[in-house]
């Protein structure tokens, strides 16, 4: 929970002007927001013992309905539901929650797994539903989206369809920016250069094929 990104920019004036940055790494992540010197600014209100994206996103104070950066997007704390076009990326499917974890489950805590990095800004995109399923012009955008918030990795552990113009593009518009599409080769066991698997068979530089 540590871990999760928080859009910068989205953060309420009134808000921001008064948090404490713990750690001075110059941006407030939950890690600031869980000590004690900002437990005014923000409540447990999900009362799970800590302060979570839930906790962030069902603060008024926080998410006053207002697009405080302008992106379309409004109080996009830390993603955002392309299948239900809220703020609210919350993984009713438990895949993400997975691969989410392997990356940057928490270390040295006593609890749970370990991820690979322990100090990592997770931005939740989510553009398939709690049965897998899902758009590709949802991919496209959950694509976009973390383009154009400066993202510098996104991973797609997903995968389906066919070739997509526009997924193409949305990629090829990531790679100029300087952005790595870690895509999963897929669970067919087939050679990938002879049955095309997508995302991971786009041929773009940025394009890292795991399988």
């Amino acid at each position: 929970y540590l871990n999760m990104w928080i859009n910068q920019d989205e953060i309420p004036s009134t808000i921001g002007s008064v948090l404490s940055d713990m750690n001075g790494d110059d941006i407030f992540t939950f890690f600031d927001l869980n000590h004690s010197a900002n437990a005014t600014h923000i409540s447990d209100l999900n009362n799970n013992g800590l302060i979570d994206a839930g906790d962030l996103l069902a603060d008024q104070d926080w998410a006053d309905g207002t697009d405080t950066d302008g992106n379309g997007f409004k109080d996009d704390f830390v993603g955002w539901d392309f299948v239900n076009n809220d703020n609210d990326p919350f993984d009713d499917n438990a895949h993400g929650t997975h691969v989410s974890g392997t990356i940057g489950a928490m270390g040295n805590n006593g609890t749970g797994v370990v991820g690979v990095n322990w100090d990592v800004q997770i931005m939740a995109l989510k553009f398939l539903d709690a049965g897998g399923s899902g758009y590709t012009s949802g991919a496209v955008q959950a694509v976009q989206y973390a383009t154009s918030m400066g993202a510098t990795l996104t991973n797609n552990s997903w995968g389906g369809g066919g070739q997509s113009t526009a997924l193409f593009n949305a990629i090829d518009a990531s790679r100029d920016a300087g952005i790595l599409f870690i895509a999963a080769a897929g669970n067919a066991g087939s050679n990938n250069d002879s049955s095309p698997s997508y995302p991971a068979n786009y041929d773009l530089d940025n394009v890292i094929s795991v399988a």
